[in-house]
């Protein structure tokens, strides 16, 4: 079974910190948790390791992946262009539980992007969430942490429960803040939201307009 390395995220631990962030820098995936329920994090440029994730969660390969980033700067290498709407949301929800989905950069490999020629971004609230990714110097895998069909997990006794086997760690940072999971907005064209989750969607479209 997979180790449960624990942290308590007002005293961040920078040791075990950088075991997470090494495992996932050598392929591996960890659980990790979110701002909202626990995610199954890897390097998103190392295909095996995404392999692994849909093998682990037996998710269609046709889905894209949702990436974490930990600043701004690793959206900008992330995208094609931000919208001006972007600037309004993201000022108003991040760090926080909303996902924008954005044109992405052409150099973003298809195992991400699921050749949709977009990808999915959150800048989440805990900052253990984004200390992990800055120690790991990469954005993250961000796909929730349960099998396909499956209700996300909450804890790291749930990640532990739904995968006995396959991940190299579980940082465990006690219980999720929500059971709902981020809002899904898509900026590509006319601003709309594909998922309403932690934040009320008619919130979230009047931050869209001018």
């Amino acid at each position: 079974m997979p180790a449960i390395l624990r942290l308590n995220p007002a005293q961040l631990n920078r040791a075990a910190i950088e075991r997470a962030a090494a495992a996932i820098r050598g392929g591996e995936v960890a659980a990790i948790p979110t701002d909202t329920v626990y995610g199954l994090a890897a390097d998103p440029f190392q295909p095996r390791a995404v392999e692994r994730i849909f093998r682990l969660k037996g998710r269609p390969e046709w889905k894209p992946i949702l990436l974490l980033v930990e600043s701004r700067r690793q959206v900008e290498a992330l995208v094609a262009r931000l919208p001006p709407a972007f600037e309004r949301v993201a000022a108003r929800y991040w760090p926080g539980p909303l996902t924008i989905v954005l044109p992405a950069a052409p150099s973003l490999p298809w195992w991400i992007t699921a050749g949709t020629d977009t990808v999915a971004v959150r800048l989440p609230g805990s900052a253990l969430t984004r200390e992990i990714i800055r120690a790991a110097r990469v954005p993250l895998t961000g796909t929730s942490a349960n099998r396909s069909g499956r209700p996300p997990a909450q804890s790291a006794a749930q990640v532990r429960e739904a995968f006995p086997a396959g991940l190299a760690l579980i940082v465990d940072g006690g219980p999720a803040r929500t059971s709902a999971a981020s809002t899904l907005l898509d900026l590509t064209g006319e601003p709309r939201v594909l998922r309403e989750g932690a934040l009320p969607a008619a919130e979230v479209l009047s931050f869209c307009r001018p």
